[in-house]
């Protein structure tokens, strides 16, 4: 067994820092936009009858109105909190919108492109001794094109005296559909949540990894399966990704000292892949999860095998555990059914034997807000499993 897993307590200076609203995640952002559009419309009645007034009062109106809608929504999911973050979305896009994007983005924890396009690992120091690489590991076999995992390394790491030291490891999962490996960085603020929680002493050093589960389709909601027919997102990442990484990095490249998690879709795909790879990881650390496949069943092509095989709530409780697992859920009180979840699959693994506990966010919902906020209590309790001296193999 191993040791009694514990919700971390945090200094409050990280954990009012990550529920902290971004300058774009700011209400104030969308009720004046909202105010401004109330104005406007209220002048275009009263110059109705003046015809050019008229008509570029309601084209104003109608973009405020958007514009309001559009950041109210922002303002609730918390998809993008700074200039830098909106900056990179508009670089998914293409002409306009990327030379949009290239304007906005500061460069901030974030590699610089490579001189040789070709380049697979591609390094770049950001803020305090803090590096990002971007290490690209195509797998045909397994259908995956090249993708952009995103390796954060802490401080030191490049420092000589540092040579002969090796770190634990925490991989994370982005979101479905629409997600991304930069979503982590940037969403997420998993820089930020480092930085802050080692300059505290909270945490020791250890490697995150933003794993790219989109095999290139970003709008597919692939849910980290391995897909009948198509790509095989769980064997890339409990092998190939695991691999890559222990090989190109100073890694303790054991179960012990590797952590998956991952936030909605990514945490359904942390939890199913993590039950199914206990020979290579012991902790999981999930905000937002969900155990069924619900919507996202037909991906799997109505393969009843597959769809058992890939429904934790069916097959958990009757799961054999080859080796222990500390597993950490983390949900917002503001989204009923994501506690209910939570405590659903914690009362399963507790059933067979395993280590869970469920943290809960007061007021937070099914977000990336609550996947922030949460991320620090994550990162934390991965290290007390990294750090514990019960042997997990």
């Amino acid at each position: 067994m191993p040791q009694a897993a514990v919700d971390p307590v945090l200094p409050s200076d990280i954990t009012a820092q990550a529920r902290d609203l971004g300058p774009l995640e700011s209400p104030v952002i969308w009720l004046t936009a909202a105010g401004a559009a109330v104005a406007v419309l209220a002048v275009t009645i009263a110059l109705w009858h003046h015809r050019r007034a008229r008509r570029w009062g309601a084209g104003g109106t109608v973009v405020l109105l958007l514009l309001a809608a559009v950041t109210a929504v922002n303002s609730y999911v918390g998809y993008v909190r700074t200039p830098d973050d909106l900056g990179r979305l508009f670089e998914r896009g293409s002409g306009a919108a990327d030379a949009v994007g290239m304007l906005l983005d500061d460069g901030a924890d974030e590699p610089d492109a490579p001189a040789d396009s070709t380049a697979r690992h591609r390094p770049a120091v950001v803020n305090s001794g803090q590096r990002i690489d971007v290490l690209s590991l195509p797998d045909p076999a397994d259908a995956v094109p090249s993708g952009e995992n995103y390796v954060i390394l802490p401080p030191g790491y490049d420092d000589p005296a540092n040579a002969g030291h090796r770190y634990p490891v925490v991989y994370l999962i982005h979101g479905y559909p629409y997600g991304g490996p930069r979503d982590w960085l940037t969403s997420g603020a998993a820089p930020d949540a480092l930085r802050d929680l080692e300059a505290d002493h909270v945490i020791a050093p250890m490697i995150v990894v933003s794993v790219d589960l989109t095999a290139g389709v970003p709008s597919k909601d692939w849910e980290g399966l391995d897909v009948p027919g198509g790509p095989q997102l769980e064997t890339y990442l409990a092998k190939t990704v695991v691999a890559g990484v222990d090989h190109h990095y100073r890694t303790l490249a054991d179960r012990r000292h590797r952590a998956l998690g991952g936030m909605s879709g990514g945490g359904f795909a942390a939890l199913n892949t993590g039950l199914h790879h206990l020979d290579e990881f012991a902790t999981l650390v999930i905000a937002l999860p969900y155990d069924d496949l619900n919507d996202s069943i037909g991906i799997l092509d109505g393969h009843p095998g597959a769809i058992a095989a890939n429904t934790p709530r069916r097959y958990l409780p009757t799961m054999t555990f080859t080796a222990p697992i500390s597993v950490l859920l983390a949900a917002g009180t503001g989204a009923p059914t994501d506690v209910a979840t939570a405590r659903r699959i914690a009362e399963a693994l507790h059933r067979r034997g395993q280590e869970a506990v469920v943290h809960t966010e007061h007021g937070f919902n099914h977000t990336w807000h609550t996947a922030r906020a949460t991320l620090p209590y994550l990162l934390a309790f991965a290290d007390q499993n990294f750090r514990s001296p019960t042997p997990t193999s």
